[in-house]
């Protein structure tokens, strides 16, 4: 017992140390290794070594919490260790570890008695990351606007994100577009921008594909998608009308806009002005006016008469301007065209040589660029031996000039003779009215329905006595000692006029100058007092002021377009919309771009006029030898349809079709307009006046307005009247021949037409016959007289499509039903006077003496009606036979029983006085049909 008590005692004392480590140890170990590199390494030292177990270590001890590391004795002798992962460790759930350790060695026997532990030392260990983990976009889909034409510096910011711990694998390094060829790049912070400008029609929406890199070289595990929509540029504009607006004649008014609104761009504005401009220039005379002559425009505007019109169109009766070349129609409004080579002379007669003052002088005039030389509009110099201007209108380096010469007067002062107007539109190459009026010495100027006064006056003496006639030239002036034209005019003139006189007032001036088309609003009460709404003087244009955009909208809404002719110019008016607008801050304020569009005016459906009535007929020679003379158009009648399409819905046949077919048929239906011309023209040899004429009631011309001229080659009836009013004064044209003998028929052609021809009626031709009568007194008994032949009568009818016109009368052109009879009977006797001579000569001759006498003084009637026609297309001899076969076959048919009646003794009779008389007829008759025929 004591041994073992020293021994213990013994070994008590050898185990005297405890372990030593150091105090702190950092570690690293990687996610995907269970080995920990500790720095330094884990050592445990004991000084009780190298004894046995006293000097040995048994094991380390950790210290701490869920601590995923066991630390591992490897040579007990050394105290060497190392630490270890217990479990797969993850980066991105803890990247560092920190707990305690300890070591103890083995006691002082395998029993691990009297143990002594080392004091705990801190130990850091880090967990590196292993890239595992791929780019994460944060949104499935990135959307962007822009505006078009405009380059961004980043558009939209893609952000992708890596769930990896470290640094270096958690990190985006790199973006990537993978769409090919787009406009856009992407930095490495995402940032998405715009290569170049974007258009917007050319594509409306981009679609991207992007991708992330890590810098690990890890690409996203998923792509993402962009969207960029291209946004028009916010243009400040009026948004929301038709660039196109159709316009059917004689709808009315066409509202313009009645859709439209203000794009601000959302910046706030204080108030707003515009101004609506419709360009009709190339319409006409400057815009949509009535196309009538400028006479009959005049009468319209309410002027008096004594105007004269100095380019008319050409006509028969007008024929001074035919050699000019006219613009080719613009709808028939007659304009001409002076290239610096034309010019007309003016007839005598038909301007007074001094003009009566006060006097008017007014023109449409288009003309280009100013010239160096003097353009002559209107002269009248001298017409030989001297180059005198004794009045004139020119134009000279875009100056109007008019120049006025007085007369000779016995003082010799000098006196205003040259009145100047500098104007711009003298020269703007566009259409405009002049109207001169002259009283001297005070000369006013309108140019379109304003009012100018002259800048320069200049003085000159009046003219010197002479007795040289004037000539009145139009586009140049005549010199009368060199017998040539100079100062030639170069553009369009219209509507030249000369009112001696009378001055022109500003009501028919403005009258004249209207339009026919322009632009019209109707006021919303309740935005009355808020727009101010001021017109030009043609309606071409109109001006707005307001400070409320919408209300300034709902002014804008109701801007219409109106035409008021019934026949319109077709073709586009352009629309131009100008406006400008003041904002709260004027720095930033917008601009707001011009807006246009035009009204397209449709091709208005064109009228067919048409002329009908009695085309053939005969009247006796006393007629046309008559005071009254005859009537050419006694049942005329003037119609005017027009024909359009119209849509149908019909029900369809098949009850399965639930859809009604739509057909297009056409239809025809009669309109009233004016007409302002009707022409009566001879077909044939022209009139000779010392026997023959067109006459009218003047007095129902003029109670109606019209004019009516005639010649030699028929009559004109003009003016601007209804087709009712033209009717009534056709019926009164009547046609009168005092020397007929020769006369056989007359032609006559009638022409009407509306707008100065624009629209023209069919011909219509009318055929007059004269029926000659014998003499009564040159025939013992007309009873024995053979009937002359009697023309057929033709009537004419004009084929109106849609219209069911009234039959027109049919006029008889035979005589009286009276002469019928007797023509008959006598006919008849002749026959019965023939037969009877091989019948009964011998039979019952006293008996039928008796009756003779008794059918004698029944036969004796009035016999004045009796007429004998003459006609001229057969020989008499063709005429004789045919008329006794066609008696021989009348007579068969009439009753045959007097036949019975007539004695032998009245067939002895008649027909001696038959025979003598037929001789005297036969020879009477050739005399008759010698006529002249040239003409046939």
């Amino acid at each position: 017992m004591i041994i073992m008590y020293l021994l213990f005692l013994l070994c008590k004392k050898l185990n005297k140390h405890k372990p030593w480590i150091e105090t702190t140890y950092h570690g690293i170990v990687t996610e995907n290794d269970d080995k920990v590199l500790l720095d330094p390494p884990l050592i445990a030292l004991d000084k009780d070594a190298p004894l046995r177990y006293a000097g040995e270590i048994c094991g380390f001890r950790i210290h701490g919490q869920n601590v995923p590391f066991e630390a591992v004795v490897l040579d007990k002798s050394t105290g060497e260790g190392v630490i270890r992962t217990k479990d797969k460790l993850d980066c991105e759930l803890q990247k560092e570890h920190t707990f305690t350790i300890q070591a103890y060695d083995c006691g002082e026997g395998p029993d691990g008695s009297n143990m002594k532990k080392s004091h705990k030392a801190t130990v850091h260990i880090q967990v590196n990351d292993v890239n595992e983990y791929s780019p994460v976009f944060k949104e499935k889909s990135y959307k962007a606007t822009v505006i078009e034409g405009k380059k961004y510096d980043s558009i939209l910011k893609v952000e992708a994100v890596d769930a990896d711990c470290s640094f270096q694998f958690s990190q985006i390094c790199s973006y990537e577009i993978v769409t090919p060829d787009v406009p856009f790049s992407v930095d490495k912070d995402g940032n998405i921008k715009n290569t170049e400008k974007l258009n917007y029609s050319k594509e409306h929406m981009y679609k991207l594909t992007v991708t992330a890199y890590d810098c690990g070289k890890n690409r996203a595990s998923e792509d993402v998608l962009v969207k960029i929509s291209i946004k028009p540029t916010c243009k400040p504009s009026w948004q929301g009308f038709n660039k196109r607006i159709e316009y059917e004649p004689g709808t009315g008014s066409l509202a313009l806009f009645p859709s439209m609104h203000l794009e601000t761009c959302e910046e706030p504005i204080t108030s707003i002005q515009a101004s609506i401009m419709l360009e009709t220039n190339h319409i006409g005379k400057g815009c949509d006016r009535d196309t009538y002559s400028e006479k009959s425009l005049h009468k319209l505007c309410g002027a008096s008469a004594g105007t004269v019109e100095l380019l008319p169109a050409p006509s028969n009766s007008v024929n001074w301007t035919v050699g000019l070349p006219t613009d080719n129609g613009h709808d028939s409004d007659q304009v001409f065209e002076f290239n610096g080579t034309q010019a007309i002379k003016v007839p005598e007669g038909v301007v007074s040589t001094t003009l009566k003052e006060p006097f008017t002088i007014s023109v449409w005039m288009r003309h280009g660029p100013g010239s160096r030389e003097k353009e002559t509009i209107l002269c009248n110099s001298d017409k030989t031996e001297m180059n005198r201007h004794h009045y004139s209108l020119y134009v000279h380096n875009c100056r109007l000039v008019l120049l006025l010469r007085q007369e000779p007067t016995e003082s010799e002062n000098y006196k205003p003779a040259e009145f100047h107007w500098k104007l711009d539109q003298v020269c703007d190459k566009e259409w405009h009215h002049y109207v001169l009026n002259i009283e001297f010495p005070a000369v006013t100027l309108f140019v379109d329905g304003a009012t100018f006064e002259p800048f320069l006056v200049t003085e000159d003496y009046p003219l010197h006595a002479s007795k040289i006639e004037t000539q009145l030239t139009i586009g140049a002036c005549w010199q009368g000692g060199s017998a040539r034209m100079t100062q030639y005019f170069r553009g369009n003139l219209a509507g030249l006029m000369i009112r001696s006189g009378k001055l022109e007032n500003k009501k028919v001036i403005d009258c004249l100058y209207t339009c026919k088309e322009g632009l019209d609003v109707q006021l919303p009460e309740e935005v009355a007092s808020s727009v101010k709404v001021e017109f030009n003087p043609n309606q071409s244009s109109l001006s707005l002021e307001g400070d409320d955009i919408e209300s300034f909208e709902k002014v804008m809404q109701h801007i219409s377009y109106l035409n008021s002719r019934q026949f319109p110019t077709p073709g586009i008016r352009h629309l131009r919309i100008s406006t400008t607008v003041k904002c709260f801050n004027e720095e930033t304020c917008i601009s707001v771009s011009d807006s246009e569009g035009y009204v397209m005016v449709l091709q208005p459906e064109e009228p067919k006029i048409s002329l009908s009535g009695i085309d053939h007929f005969a009247r006796g020679a006393a007629e046309f030898e008559s005071t009254e003379g005859v009537t050419l158009f006694p049942e005329l009648r003037i119609v005017s349809t027009i024909t359009r399409e119209v849509e149908v819905e019909a029900e369809a046949e098949a009850e399965a079709e639930d859809d009604p077919t739509v057909q297009e048929t056409v239809v025809s239906e009669e309109i009233m307009h004016n007409l302002d011309t009707c022409e009566v023209t001879v077909v044939g040899d022209e009139l000779n006046g010392d026997h023959e004429s067109l006459e009218v009631d003047l007095a129902q011309i003029q109670q109606r307005a019209l004019e009516m001229s005639s010649s030699n080659v028929g009559m004109v009836i003009t003016g601007v009247n209804t087709m009712a009013n033209y009717e009534q004064v056709l019926h009164l044209i009547r046609y009168r021949n005092w020397h007929t003998e020769a006369l056989f028929d007359r032609k006559f052609k009638l022409v009407c037409s509306e707008l100065n021809g624009r629209y023209i009626s069919n011909e219509f031709k009318v055929e007059v016959n004269v029926i000659h009568t014998a003499n009564p007194m040159d025939h013992a008994n007309n009873a024995m007289v053979q009937p002359q032949f009697i023309n057929q009568v033709q009537h004419a009818s004009v084929d109106l499509s849609g219209h069911n016109l009234a039959n027109t009368h049919q006029a008889s052109v035979v005589p009286s039903a009276a002469t019928v009879v007797i023509v008959v009977c006598v006919s008849f006797l002749v026959f019965m006077i023939i037969l009877g001579v091989f019948r009964i000569r011998a039979a019952h001759q006293r008996t039928m003496r008796d009756q003779e006498n008794g059918k004698e003084n029944e036969m004796d009637w009035d016999d004045s009606a009796l007429t004998i026609t003459v006609n001229p297309m057969e020989t008499y001899e063709d005429q004789h036979s045919s008329e006794e076969e066609g008696d021989e076959e009348e007579e068969e048919s009439e009753d045959g029983e007097e036949e019975d009646d007539i004695t032998s003794a009245e067939s002895d009779s008649s027909e001696d006085e038959g025979g003598e008389q037929e001789d005297q007829q036969g020879s009477s008759r050739q005399q008759q049909l010698e006529w002249d025929d040239s003409t046939y």
